[in-house]
């Protein structure tokens, strides 16, 4: 498949950023990546989660406290975002120049090859960013890189190893295994708000394992890769 100048949405997440400390292993690795595939006429908006970074500072005021409204537990969330996604702007910051993006429905420079976003506002998930973002540019892919899964299972891995791997989905099927509404800090697959709006728009999610960049690589390029689809 050779598509020119296919913009295409990658939602990272916080862990595969800063697991512990800082990856800088993982960092290299997806910066050499992207830069490749702008080299050959691809470009991306590129949206930064939080992570552990946002779950700690979350915890660390239930374990004081014991009390935290629903908008200081988003806001926590959504600082992390953009301290990573600060991150990422400036190992990018040739080729996005403009400042990291933080509302992902206000029109951008698309001249620019690698646009960077951080979180939003309260109520909304960087799933529901990601999604946001491909709508306001026309985008028709979003990979949403994760610590977790190689592939989306009928059942949670993590609990049953006799889970079945699911490698094409559709929105109603997917909508199926993940919670129905969305919390401050929800673990799940996919911000189930996001799910309803990317099926409304028509955009292909793909869920890879950011452990398998190579896989990452061969699905911007068409090819067989590991991990699930749905659309």
């Amino acid at each position: 498949m050779s598509l020119t100048k296919e913009r295409i949405v990658v939602s990272v997440g916080g862990s595969l950023i800063v697991p512990d400390a800082i990856d800088t292993d993982f960092l290299t690795r997806f910066r050499t990546l992207i830069l490749e595939k702008v080299q050959k006429g691809f470009t991306f908006s590129i949206i930064a989660g939080g992570g552990k970074t946002a779950r700690r500072y979350q915890d660390a005021v239930r374990a004081v406290s014991g009390d935290i409204s629903h908008d200081d537990l988003d806001w926590l969330g959504i600082h992390a975002t953009r301290l990573n996604g600060h991150l990422l702007h400036a190992l990018f910051h040739k080729e996005s120049p403009d400042i990291l993006i933080e509302d992902p429905t206000q029109p951008v420079d698309t001249a620019q090859s690698i646009l960077i976003a951080g979180g939003w506002k309260p109520g909304c998930s960087t799933d529901y960013d990601a999604v946001l973002m491909a709508k306001t540019l026309g985008a028709k892919r979003l990979v949403n890189l994760t610590t977790t899964i190689d592939y989306v299972y009928d059942k949670d891995p993590h609990v049953d190893q006799g889970g079945k791997k699911i490698e094409k989905a559709s929105w109603a099927e997917f909508g199926a295994l993940i919670p129905k509404e969305w919390s401050p800090g929800l673990s799940s697959l996919f911000d189930p708000i996001a799910a309803k709006e990317a099926e409304a728009v028509g955009i292909e999610l793909a869920i890879i394992s950011g452990a398998l960049l190579e896989e990452f690589s061969n699905y911007i390029d068409g090819k067989p890769f590991v991990g699930t689809v749905i659309s």
